[in-house]
């Protein structure tokens, strides 16, 4: 359903005048309009932010996420749009991936243009069920505490807040506003990976709504997280009376970790760290089995799928024999990787914030960590942009997760600017 409003014939002219050259004052007014109106969900955004919070919805607890995701439907729902809670069907087994993941939210709004716009965030923390006690919401000067505010409830607030905020003004020149608010990002979103994909390839632009930084800023590019599973099989056998009956899995599995230790390349952004290993039962036996787990980043989806052929060949070079040798690669997150169009949105974006007198950083080589907007990249046609949300500190700890009241205007401001910028064909998307 579309958001409209009486007044979106007469702030369309007033945003067609102000961005197709007119005079200083028909530039100040939409400007001043949206500003005013991203002020006016200052106080409902930290509600929301609250009845998030008081939700708890860590990974796991399933029935955690699925009462948030009630709560993010008829909040949508009440915006106007169509609406629906999506159980994971196509679920990407990871080594760690429970018998049962989160659902997610996928919203629809239509309106009168041909320009089509993802917004994605997530709802599931990193918390265990009872922690909210110890993190309750909370304001304290300028900053909001609770549990999940930083990542990524307020990323939900700041999607839920900019559509109110776009029905306000009572504009509607996109052609469709996609929501998608997955439950699983924080165990690498095994069920709703697929999903993300398939709605990113049909958009014009994507906007994630992770943390924009302390400092402002937006990312481009992120490192793709991967992870490796080395197993030896060998043969027990007793380690005084007869250790050469047996075939020594840990003797091969140092073999195999030695050979296998040079293969980063940090010059291009891929690393690959062998972080643990199990192996024997009793110090009297041979032991039988051996095991390991690398942790792996890139900056290239290539560049995982040619450690991963790596891998697979160097491991055929035994030390012994008899014993068996397999590894399993898995890509938990690919990389964001920045393109032409990205860097264009982007410095657009550092332009609308320059509109408030605030500086705006773009970064566009990854550091590490990693996204679900890598996910929507992977077959995307149009620029993805992360960071879309309130600056903030303290994700994934005990007592100290919270946002900066004084940015929450600001990035709706920049939201609501760059929805509107697309769909008006305002805003470079090549």
């Amino acid at each position: 359903m579309p958001l409209t409003s009486p007044r979106l014939h007469v702030l369309g002219t007033c945003l067609a005048l102000a961005f197709l050259g007119g005079a200083t004052a028909a530039l100040a007014a939409p400007v001043a309009a949206v500003h005013d109106a991203a002020k006016g969900q200052q106080q409902a955004m930290l509600d929301t932010m609250r009845d998030l919070v008081n939700i708890e919805s860590g990974s796991k607890d399933v029935e955690g996420v699925e009462r948030i995701a009630d709560l993010i439907r008829d909040r949508l729902k009440a915006l106007g749009g169509t609406v629906e809670i999506i159980a994971p069907t196509d679920v990407f087994r990871l080594d760690d991936t429970p018998e049962k993941v989160g659902p997610m939210v996928h919203a629809e709004f239509k309106g009168g243009g041909t320009r089509k716009i993802m917004l994605i965030a997530h709802m599931d923390t990193v918390y265990r069920n009872g922690m909210l006690k110890d993190q309750p919401f909370r304001v304290d000067g300028d900053k909001a505490y609770g549990l999940g505010i930083a990542d990524d409830k307020h990323g939900v607030a700041t999607i839920i807040h900019t559509l109110a905020l776009l029905k306000n003004l009572g504009f509607a020149d996109y052609g469709t506003l996609t929501v998608l608010i997955n439950g699983d990002e924080e165990i690498s979103s095994p069920g709703a990976r697929s999903t993300i994909t398939r709605l990113g390839a049909d958009q014009d632009a994507i906007f994630s709504f992770e943390g924009g930084g302390v400092e402002p800023r937006l990312t481009l590019a992120t490192s793709g997280i991967g992870a490796a599973y080395l197993t030896v099989q060998g043969k027990t056998s007793h380690a005084g009376a007869r250790p050469e009956g047996g075939v020594n899995a840990l003797y091969e599995l140092s073999h195999q970790l030695l050979q296998l230790d040079k293969l980063s390349k940090p010059d291009d952004g891929l690393k690959l760290n062998w972080t643990v290993a199990q192996a024997g039962t009793n110090r009297n036996v041979i032991p039988g089995q051996a095991t390991a787990q690398a942790d792996a980043r890139a900056l290239r989806v290539s560049d995982f799928d040619a450690l991963s052929r790596t891998l697979a060949e160097r491991i055929q070079k035994k030390l012994l024999p008899d014993s068996k040798v397999s590894v399993k690669f898995e890509v938990r997150r690919p990389p964001l990787e920045a393109t032409e169009a990205s860097r264009k949105l982007a410095q657009h974006g550092v332009r609308i914030y320059q509109e408030l007198d605030l500086p705006m950083k773009v970064v566009d080589r990854a550091s590490g960590g990693g996204t679900d907007a890598a996910f929507a990249a992977l077959k995307a046609r149009g620029p993805v942009i992360e960071g879309m949300g309130l600056s903030g500190f303290g994700a994934h700890s005990n007592d100290a997760e919270y946002i900066q009241i004084n940015s929450i205007v600001p990035r709706l401001y920049l939201a609501t600017r760059m929805i509107m910028d697309v769909s008006q064909d305002k805003a470079p998307l090549k």
